[in-house]
């Protein structure tokens, strides 16, 4: 080939590389969470308080021909965010199991939500910026599976709560500090009303 066509080639293959490598991260968006984990438990551990949740109940059994339901989600529905801001649950570094410390938070939400009949929650889960944004992703998603899973314990039916992770995009605190990322580590109820 001609010298010319190397320059060529050389040219294209610099803008093409400089092109992928310049461009600009994608919108995050969060992560919904869908269907729900079998019972048996409020953290990974499959404890409420440092006592177990299991039963004598023998597992379900799984038709792997049909599609697991999926619980309704409440799209459209108007979102209240101060009724339970004083609830939100706080969670220690790295943990998804709800603390018996906070577990009056979740108790409090569980009453006044048995009492809305038409309405229904959405478990919001977070962290803090340490860590990948995958992890935290997956983090906040088990966070959310917590909580919504100690809600149901008490009484609220499945078919009432959504959730989704946000992973560390939406920090309640800014700063770089154990201060700030322990009001990060969180879980947030928000009441949703139909439209």
């Amino acid at each position: 080939m001609k010298p010319s066509v190397f320059a060529n080639l050389a040219v294209i293959g610099i803008v093409l590389a400089s092109g992928i490598v310049g461009c600009k991260k994608g919108q995050k968006n969060p992560t919904p969470i869908p269907g729900g984990r079998v019972p048996g438990g409020v953290g990974p551990d499959g404890a409420l308080d440092g006592r177990s949740l299991a039963t004598n109940e023998p597992p379900a059994v799984v038709d792997p021909n049909k599609p697991l339901p999926l619980p309704p989600t409440h799209v459209g529905w108007r979102e209240d965010r101060d009724t339970f801001s004083a609830q939100t649950v706080y969670f220690d570094l790295d943990k998804s199991v709800v603390k018996a410390s906070e577990m009056a938070k979740v108790e409090a939400v569980a009453t006044r939500l048995k009492t809305e009949a038409g309405k229904a929650m959405k478990v919001e889960g977070h962290c803090d910026e340490r860590g990948t944004e995958e992890y935290n992703r997956a983090l906040g998603e088990r966070r959310a599976i917590a909580v919504r899973d100690a809600l149901i314990r008490l009484g609220v039916g499945l078919d009432r709560i959504d959730t989704v992770s946000f992973g560390e995009d939406k920090p309640a605190v800014q700063g770089h500090d154990e201060a700030a990322w322990s009001k990060n580590r969180r879980g947030e109820f928000i009441l949703l009303s139909p439209p």
